[in-house]
């Protein structure tokens, strides 16, 4: 059986680690010191960029430094359905 996550579920995910990222950078803002409020940035960083790359590798890129750089795949995403139509799992 694969590991494969179900698209939404993944979106999902996408959507709880980017909230949490952009949160901390504004915290990060006002208090720039903060080393575990950085340590908690940089983790939900990691999580959010490990997400998109698993999005990328079985449902094509939702962002550009997702994309693979062969030329042959360069455009390969558009064929791919967008991350707000149906197609779930």
């Amino acid at each position: 059986m694969s590991n494969r996550k179900c698209r939404k579920d993944l979106l999902q995910w996408i959507n709880a680690v980017s909230f949490a990222v952009v949160e901390a950078q504004l915290f990060l803002d006002t208090h720039p010191d903060d080393q575990e409020a950085l340590a908690y940035f940089h983790e939900y960083s990691n999580l959010r960029n490990q997400a998109l790359e698993e999005y990328a590798k079985y449902y094509g890129p939702l962002t550009i430094d997702t994309t693979k750089e062969s030329c042959a795949d360069r455009w390969s995403w558009i064929n791919e359905p967008w991350p707000w139509q149906e197609g779930g799992c």
